[in-house]
């Protein structure tokens, strides 16, 4: 051993020596040289080049229709009739491998049928992300159901289960999760406590067509579930709506709602059969044309959506390795999609910017991003005022909603392949990343 101040004997340095490069060998591995470039860049919110040069408007360009599409609408015109809907609804239903399923002109009125066919009494209360589209929610008013709005975990933007089991009373009957921008909800723990319970569960699958968790559909653990073919969904129909029904009576009560000529073919036992001809009041059927284009772009859904996910991770596995940037977040044994937009999060403190800062400088680099706000439905005059329901609904705190709206940041969801802008994107955040210092002084 070498007493204290006597240089170091050789094998000894020698250690030193590889320490001390394998520290810098790792450290240099945790800096990509795009990023020590980055650093030394001025930002283009002060005067710099901009990082996104390539234009790119169409690159997330929705819906795509091809030849096959103009084919089935052009087959309806010279043969007009509602064939295609009598074939979406049995390709649904055997895509899902469910007892029944009926079609409807939208997901509004899919979403107003199922609530009919629930047949609760007035006051009962159905538990709902307040994260949602108003048509989640208001039907329910139409026939005396009251909405107890729950809140959402903000880094999946899905219904929080343990905030619902604080807000279960002995009114409550039902729960609607929202699987939000085609992110399959906990529905194996959802579906669990509302056994428990005697809850009967629903879904909303209008962004969440063909996706799964452990292998099981979304829209096939509910009772009822429906889905949207509106033109922005990932399956579009221009318009349209589904619902799935695994019981009988839920699927007859809720089609004679809108559909007159549907109970002439119940069975003979069937408590609605007499209402052929006149149905109970609304006409909820989908137009063939809508149909139509359902039909060709549900062969297609698979292979769209894997391209999609596969797009989406070329850029978000690089961007979550930034301080403080998450995407939304989705559990390892389902099976989602990517729709509308790629949401990602920023922790202020963690990033060591503000929200604002960043959207500011990447639109500066030419990023289209912006910072996402989505309505939360309690907060809206509709559920204040008592006039519109039986029972006027609770107005909570939500703070899992509210903090998703300060942290959120929308970019584009690319519907086609577009490497060479991704490249552009990282090269965008990890030039803003570098700059982080100046950029929280702003």
């Amino acid at each position: 051993m070498n007493p204290i101040g006597n240089p170091a004997s050789p094998s000894t340095t020698r250690r030193r020596f590889l320490k001390t490069t394998g520290a810098l060998a790792a450290g240099a591995a945790l800096v990509r040289p795009g990023r020590a470039r980055a650093a030394g860049e001025i930002l283009a919110l002060n005067g710099g080049p901009k990082a996104v040069t390539i234009p790119h408007a169409d690159a997330n360009r929705w819906p795509l229709y091809g030849k096959e599409e103009e084919d089935a609408v052009i087959a309806l015109l010279r043969d007009p009739g509602y064939g295609p809907n009598a074939t979406l609804e049995k390709e649904w239903q055997d895509y899902f491998k469910v007892p029944f399923v009926k079609s409807y002109c939208n997901g509004t009125s899919a979403l107003t049928a199922m609530f009919f066919g629930l047949n609760l009494p007035p006051g009962s209360e159905i538990m709902v992300p307040s994260y949602t589209f108003f048509a989640t929610i208001v039907p329910m008013r139409l026939f005396g159901l009251v909405p107890v709005f729950v809140d959402i975990n903000p880094r999946t933007l899905n219904f929080d289960l343990d905030d619902a089991k604080k807000r279960l009373t002995a009114n409550t009957k039902a729960v609607l999760p929202v699987h939000w921008f085609g992110n399959p909800c906990d529905m194996d723990a959802i579906s669990e406590w509302a056994k428990e319970r005697g809850l009967i569960v629903l879904e909303d699958c209008a962004h969440a067509h063909g996706t799964s968790l452990k292998g099981r559909l979304m829209g096939t653990w509910g009772e009822m579930s429906i889905t949207s073919f509106q033109a922005t969904k990932p399956l579009p129909g221009i318009e349209g709506g589904m619902g799935i029904y695994q019981k009988r009576e839920h699927y007859e009560r809720a089609a004679t709602l809108g559909h007159y000529d549907v109970p002439r073919s119940f069975p003979a036992d069937s408590p609605y059969r007499k209402y052929a001809v006149s149905g109970l009041g609304l006409k909820l059927r989908m137009h063939p044309v809508c149909a139509a284009l359902a039909r060709v772009q549900l062969k297609g859904l698979e292979r769209r959506t894997a391209e999609g996910v596969a797009q989406t991770r070329s850029l978000n596995d690089r961007l979550i390795e930034l301080p403080g940037l998450y995407e939304q977040k989705s559990r390892t044994d389902g099976k989602r999609l990517y729709y509308a937009q790629n949401t990602m999060f920023i922790d202020e403190a963690q990033a060591g910017m503000t929200r604002e800062a960043v959207v500011k400088a990447l639109q500066a680099e030419g990023v289209r991003a912006r910072a996402y706000t989505y309505p939360l439905q309690h907060k809206l005059a509709l559920y204040a005022e008592a006039q519109w329901w039986h029972h006027k609904p609770t107005i909570p705190e939500l703070p899992g909603s509210e903090q998703a709206n300060a942290t959120a940041i929308s970019l584009p969801y690319f519907t086609k392949a577009v490497p060479e802008v991704v490249e552009q994107y990282v090269k965008a955040f990890e030039k803003i990343w570098s700059h982080r210092k100046e950029l929280a002084r702003a």
